[in-house]
């Protein structure tokens, strides 16, 4: 695990931050490594129903990759299909997490810190959140998973101008295109994160889980679509002892208490 991730879990919850601020907590190899592994642990964690993804420090969520690492990991073909794996395995990891995921995000929010936003489930900006995509700046190329995940978030005319121009957009613009669920002001920006991620630890297990499966399934093409996977899930939430449980707290008026079962 890396040292530059700090890893906690309270309530339900799993804090993953990213922990560079000295370097405005832009990623290196071994952060890219920690990141996946981290998740993964994340996903068989059944006391963690929602994972929150920031940065510490105050410049922001990321500056993006550790640029300072590309001579050594674009120096050949073999060094840059490694880097590109590792990076793609961190957001594999992300897409496939079993919990639903909030990216808090405040001040910068750059390149490779964009791409972990892009991936996670939902995103709550400070005012202060700046959001770029800078490839072109740097003659560097956006692969195809992150370019399809913001496609999918803000559509093609607001991706190709992020893409094309690699400005900031400020927290108010990222609101406008649907880039972000929720501007906040900075001092509130972590209580309303953790209300937000409270409210979903809260919640049915199952039925989150039954809920995250189904949109991904919806945002395929039609043929491609799972639909049975689907069904079985449902079912599983009509018939658990948790729907028995919700009942019981609605006919009682108290909240319920959800075992994920």
């Amino acid at each position: 695990m890396s040292e530059k991730l700090i890893i906690k879990k309270q309530d339900g919850v799993g804090w993953l931050t990213l922990d560079k601020p000295e370097k405005r907590n832009a990623i290196c190899f071994e952060m890219w490594q920690g990141l996946q592994e981290s998740l993964l642990a994340f996903s068989r964690d059944d006391e963690i129903r929602v994972v929150v993804l920031n940065g510490a420090g105050d410049h922001g969520f990321s500056a993006g990759a550790d640029i300072s690492e590309f001579p050594e990991q674009l120096s050949s073909e073999h060094a840059i299909a490694s880097y590109q794996a590792v990076i793609r395995a961190a957001l594999d990891a992300l897409d496939d997490l079993s919990k639903p995921s909030i990216a808090m995000l405040h001040g910068l929010c750059i390149g490779g810190g964009a791409s972990i936003a892009l991936h996670s489930d939902m995103r709550i900006a400070a005012q202060t959140t700046r959001i770029a995509i800078p490839v072109a700046r740097i003659a560097q190329a956006y692969p195809w998973q992150d370019v399809y995940a913001l496609v999918q978030l803000i559509g093609p005319a607001f991706s190709r101008e992020m893409l094309y121009t690699g400005r900031h957009f400020t927290a108010t613009e990222a609101l406008r295109m649907g880039l972000v669920n929720r501007v906040v002001a900075e001092d509130d920006l972590h209580a309303s994160v953790r209300e937000t991620a409270e409210q979903i630890s809260a919640n049915a297990p199952l039925t989150i889980h039954s809920v995250k499966q189904t949109v991904r399934e919806a945002l395929k093409d039609p043929a491609d679509r799972d639909l049975a996977t689907i069904d079985r899930l449902v079912e599983a939430c009509l018939t658990s002892s948790d729907c028995e449980e919700g009942y019981q707290a609605f006919i009682q008026k108290r909240r319920p208490e959800y075992k994920g079962r």
